[in-house]
């Protein structure tokens, strides 16, 4: 499993004890602690041993500097031209690669940073608890960023253990906080993108039904209840089309019916004979099925068998007719 690798950097000899201390620290917590002296950092023959520690920051999640008295050896600023001490490049390595940074400086050192700052220009002023005076220079540069300049002052290795341990806890809270806004930034995105699939969907079902209203409709009637219903009264078994009522009237007309136009309740009526008795049928049909003519849609479970009425009488013919001598 992958763990946090987390360089130390400061000076050697006068630090020593509290490399020692963090770096215990460290693999209590389960991070992985990369220090030089322990053979963490990979050298090769080709560049100097301070490049390799620039070169393996790219690899960490996490430095730790440590500032005490001693300015430790000097190196190069490749960008300035400036001497810096290697550990000082180390860290402005870390803060250029935007690295988690954590600097600690000696309590000493940094209360005696004021007084440099009060005589900066003063070439003459002796320092008591540097060796050199650039290490003020730096903190200046450190203190002068915008951000990730982490600094606290310390005096024993469990001030920087307690405080780190703070702050590695807060940033696992802020971890996984930023977790749960991905997670709701994802959703948010897939709901985004269903909308836009939906919006495209009815787009195209727009140009795609354009000129074709008529025809979705004709669908529509073809399987109106009132079409069964018909079927069923007139005995026809094939299929019809009805979208008001001048296709009914020529379907009845075309079957023998007339429209008979009751005060009381219109209705399609067929007279039939038979031998000996005369079949009359009534088809009654609601004119709340249509509006202005044409047939208004109703919804199969919404359909009323009552809307049609179906009504036929028998009547006898009286024999003594046909034994008329006239």
């Amino acid at each position: 499993m992958a763990k946090p690798r987390i360089f130390i950097s400061s000076t050697f000899y006068d630090l020593r004890q509290i490399r020692v201390e963090l770096d215990k620290f460290l693999e209590s917590l389960g991070y992985e602690p990369v220090r030089n002296e322990e053979g963490d950092i990979p050298y090769g023959k080709e560049e100097a041993l301070q490049n390799y520690c620039y070169k393996e920051i790219s690899n960490i999640d996490i430095l730790v500097s440590i500032i005490g008295s001693r300015y430790g050896s000097s190196g190069i600023s490749k960008e300035k031209e400036q001497e810096y001490s290697v550990s000082q490049l180390e860290g402005k390595t870390a803060l250029k690669e935007d690295k988690q940074v954590f600097i600690f400086i000696d309590k000493n050192v940094f209360t005696e940073y004021e007084t440099y700052i009060l005589n900066k220009n003063n070439k003459d002023v002796v320092y008591k608890y540097v060796d050199n005076v650039n290490i003020y220079k730096f903190i200046e540069e450190i203190k002068a960023l915008p951000h990730n300049n982490n600094i606290k002052g310390f005096e024993t290795a469990e001030d920087i253990t307690g405080y780190l341990k703070e702050q590695f806890a807060g940033l696992f809270k802020q971890f996984m906080l930023e977790s749960k806004r991905v997670k709701e930034a994802l959703v948010i995105k897939d709901i985004e993108s269903t909308a836009k699939t939906l919006r495209e969907m009815v787009d195209y079902l727009k140009e795609e039904s354009q000129g074709k209203d008529e025809e979705i409709n004709r669908i529509i009637r073809v399987s109106h209840p009132i079409v069964n219903r018909i079927k069923q009264a007139l005995g026809v078994n094939y299929n019809i089309y009805i979208e008001g009522v001048t296709d009914l009237a020529a379907l009845f007309n075309a079957r023998g019916y007339k429209l008979v136009e009751d005060l009381s309740e219109s209705h399609w009526e067929r007279t039939s004979n038979r031998p000996n008795s005369k079949i009359v049928k009534k088809i009654y049909i609601k004119d709340s099925l249509f509006e202005e003519g044409k047939l208004k849609y109703i919804k199969q479970e919404d359909w009323d068998d009552n809307f049609i009425r179906i009504e036929e009488t028998e009547t006898k013919n009286n024999p003594l007719d046909d034994d008329l001598p006239f």
